[in-house]
């Protein structure tokens, strides 16, 4: 019975890792050399090589969980920048974190976005 109960609840949590509940879901892509060496919207300096994200209306600093769902994959950044600008994204990832969630060759991927922590306030976000 116990080895039952734990093996179902290894399947629900992977199910939700991956089948929500999120915050949004939408399409998600990365972006990076036109922009790197550049100023963030909350004055960081771009680098497309490290873990971050922009997205257009969660405050600086918020950490979300990104979850590709085709594959399942996830990866965890921070926000520090404003955008995507592009209709029907919801959020651009640095190259750095494409790269680690298996994005870069395909571009575009159908996302969803949980978010981890939020900030405590505007100075939680670095400058």
């Amino acid at each position: 019975m116990y080895l039952a109960a734990v093996a179902v609840l290894t399947v629900l949590a992977a199910w939700l890792h991956v089948a929500g509940p999120y915050y949004e879901t939408g399409i998600a892509s990365w972006y990076g050399p036109g922009f790197h060496g550049k100023l963030t919207a909350n004055g960081e300096t771009y680098d497309m090589n490290g873990i971050s994200a922009a997205h257009q209306s969660l405050p600086f600093g918020t950490v979300v969980r990104v979850v590709d769902l085709d594959s399942g994959r996830s990866i965890d950044v921070r926000i520090n920048d404003r955008g995507p600008f592009v209709e029907g994204r919801i959020i651009d990832l640095s190259r750095g974190a494409a790269e680690q969630l298996g994005i870069v060759e395909r571009g575009i991927v159908p996302v969803g976005l949980r978010v981890l922590h939020w900030p405590r306030s505007d100075a939680d976000a670095p400058r």
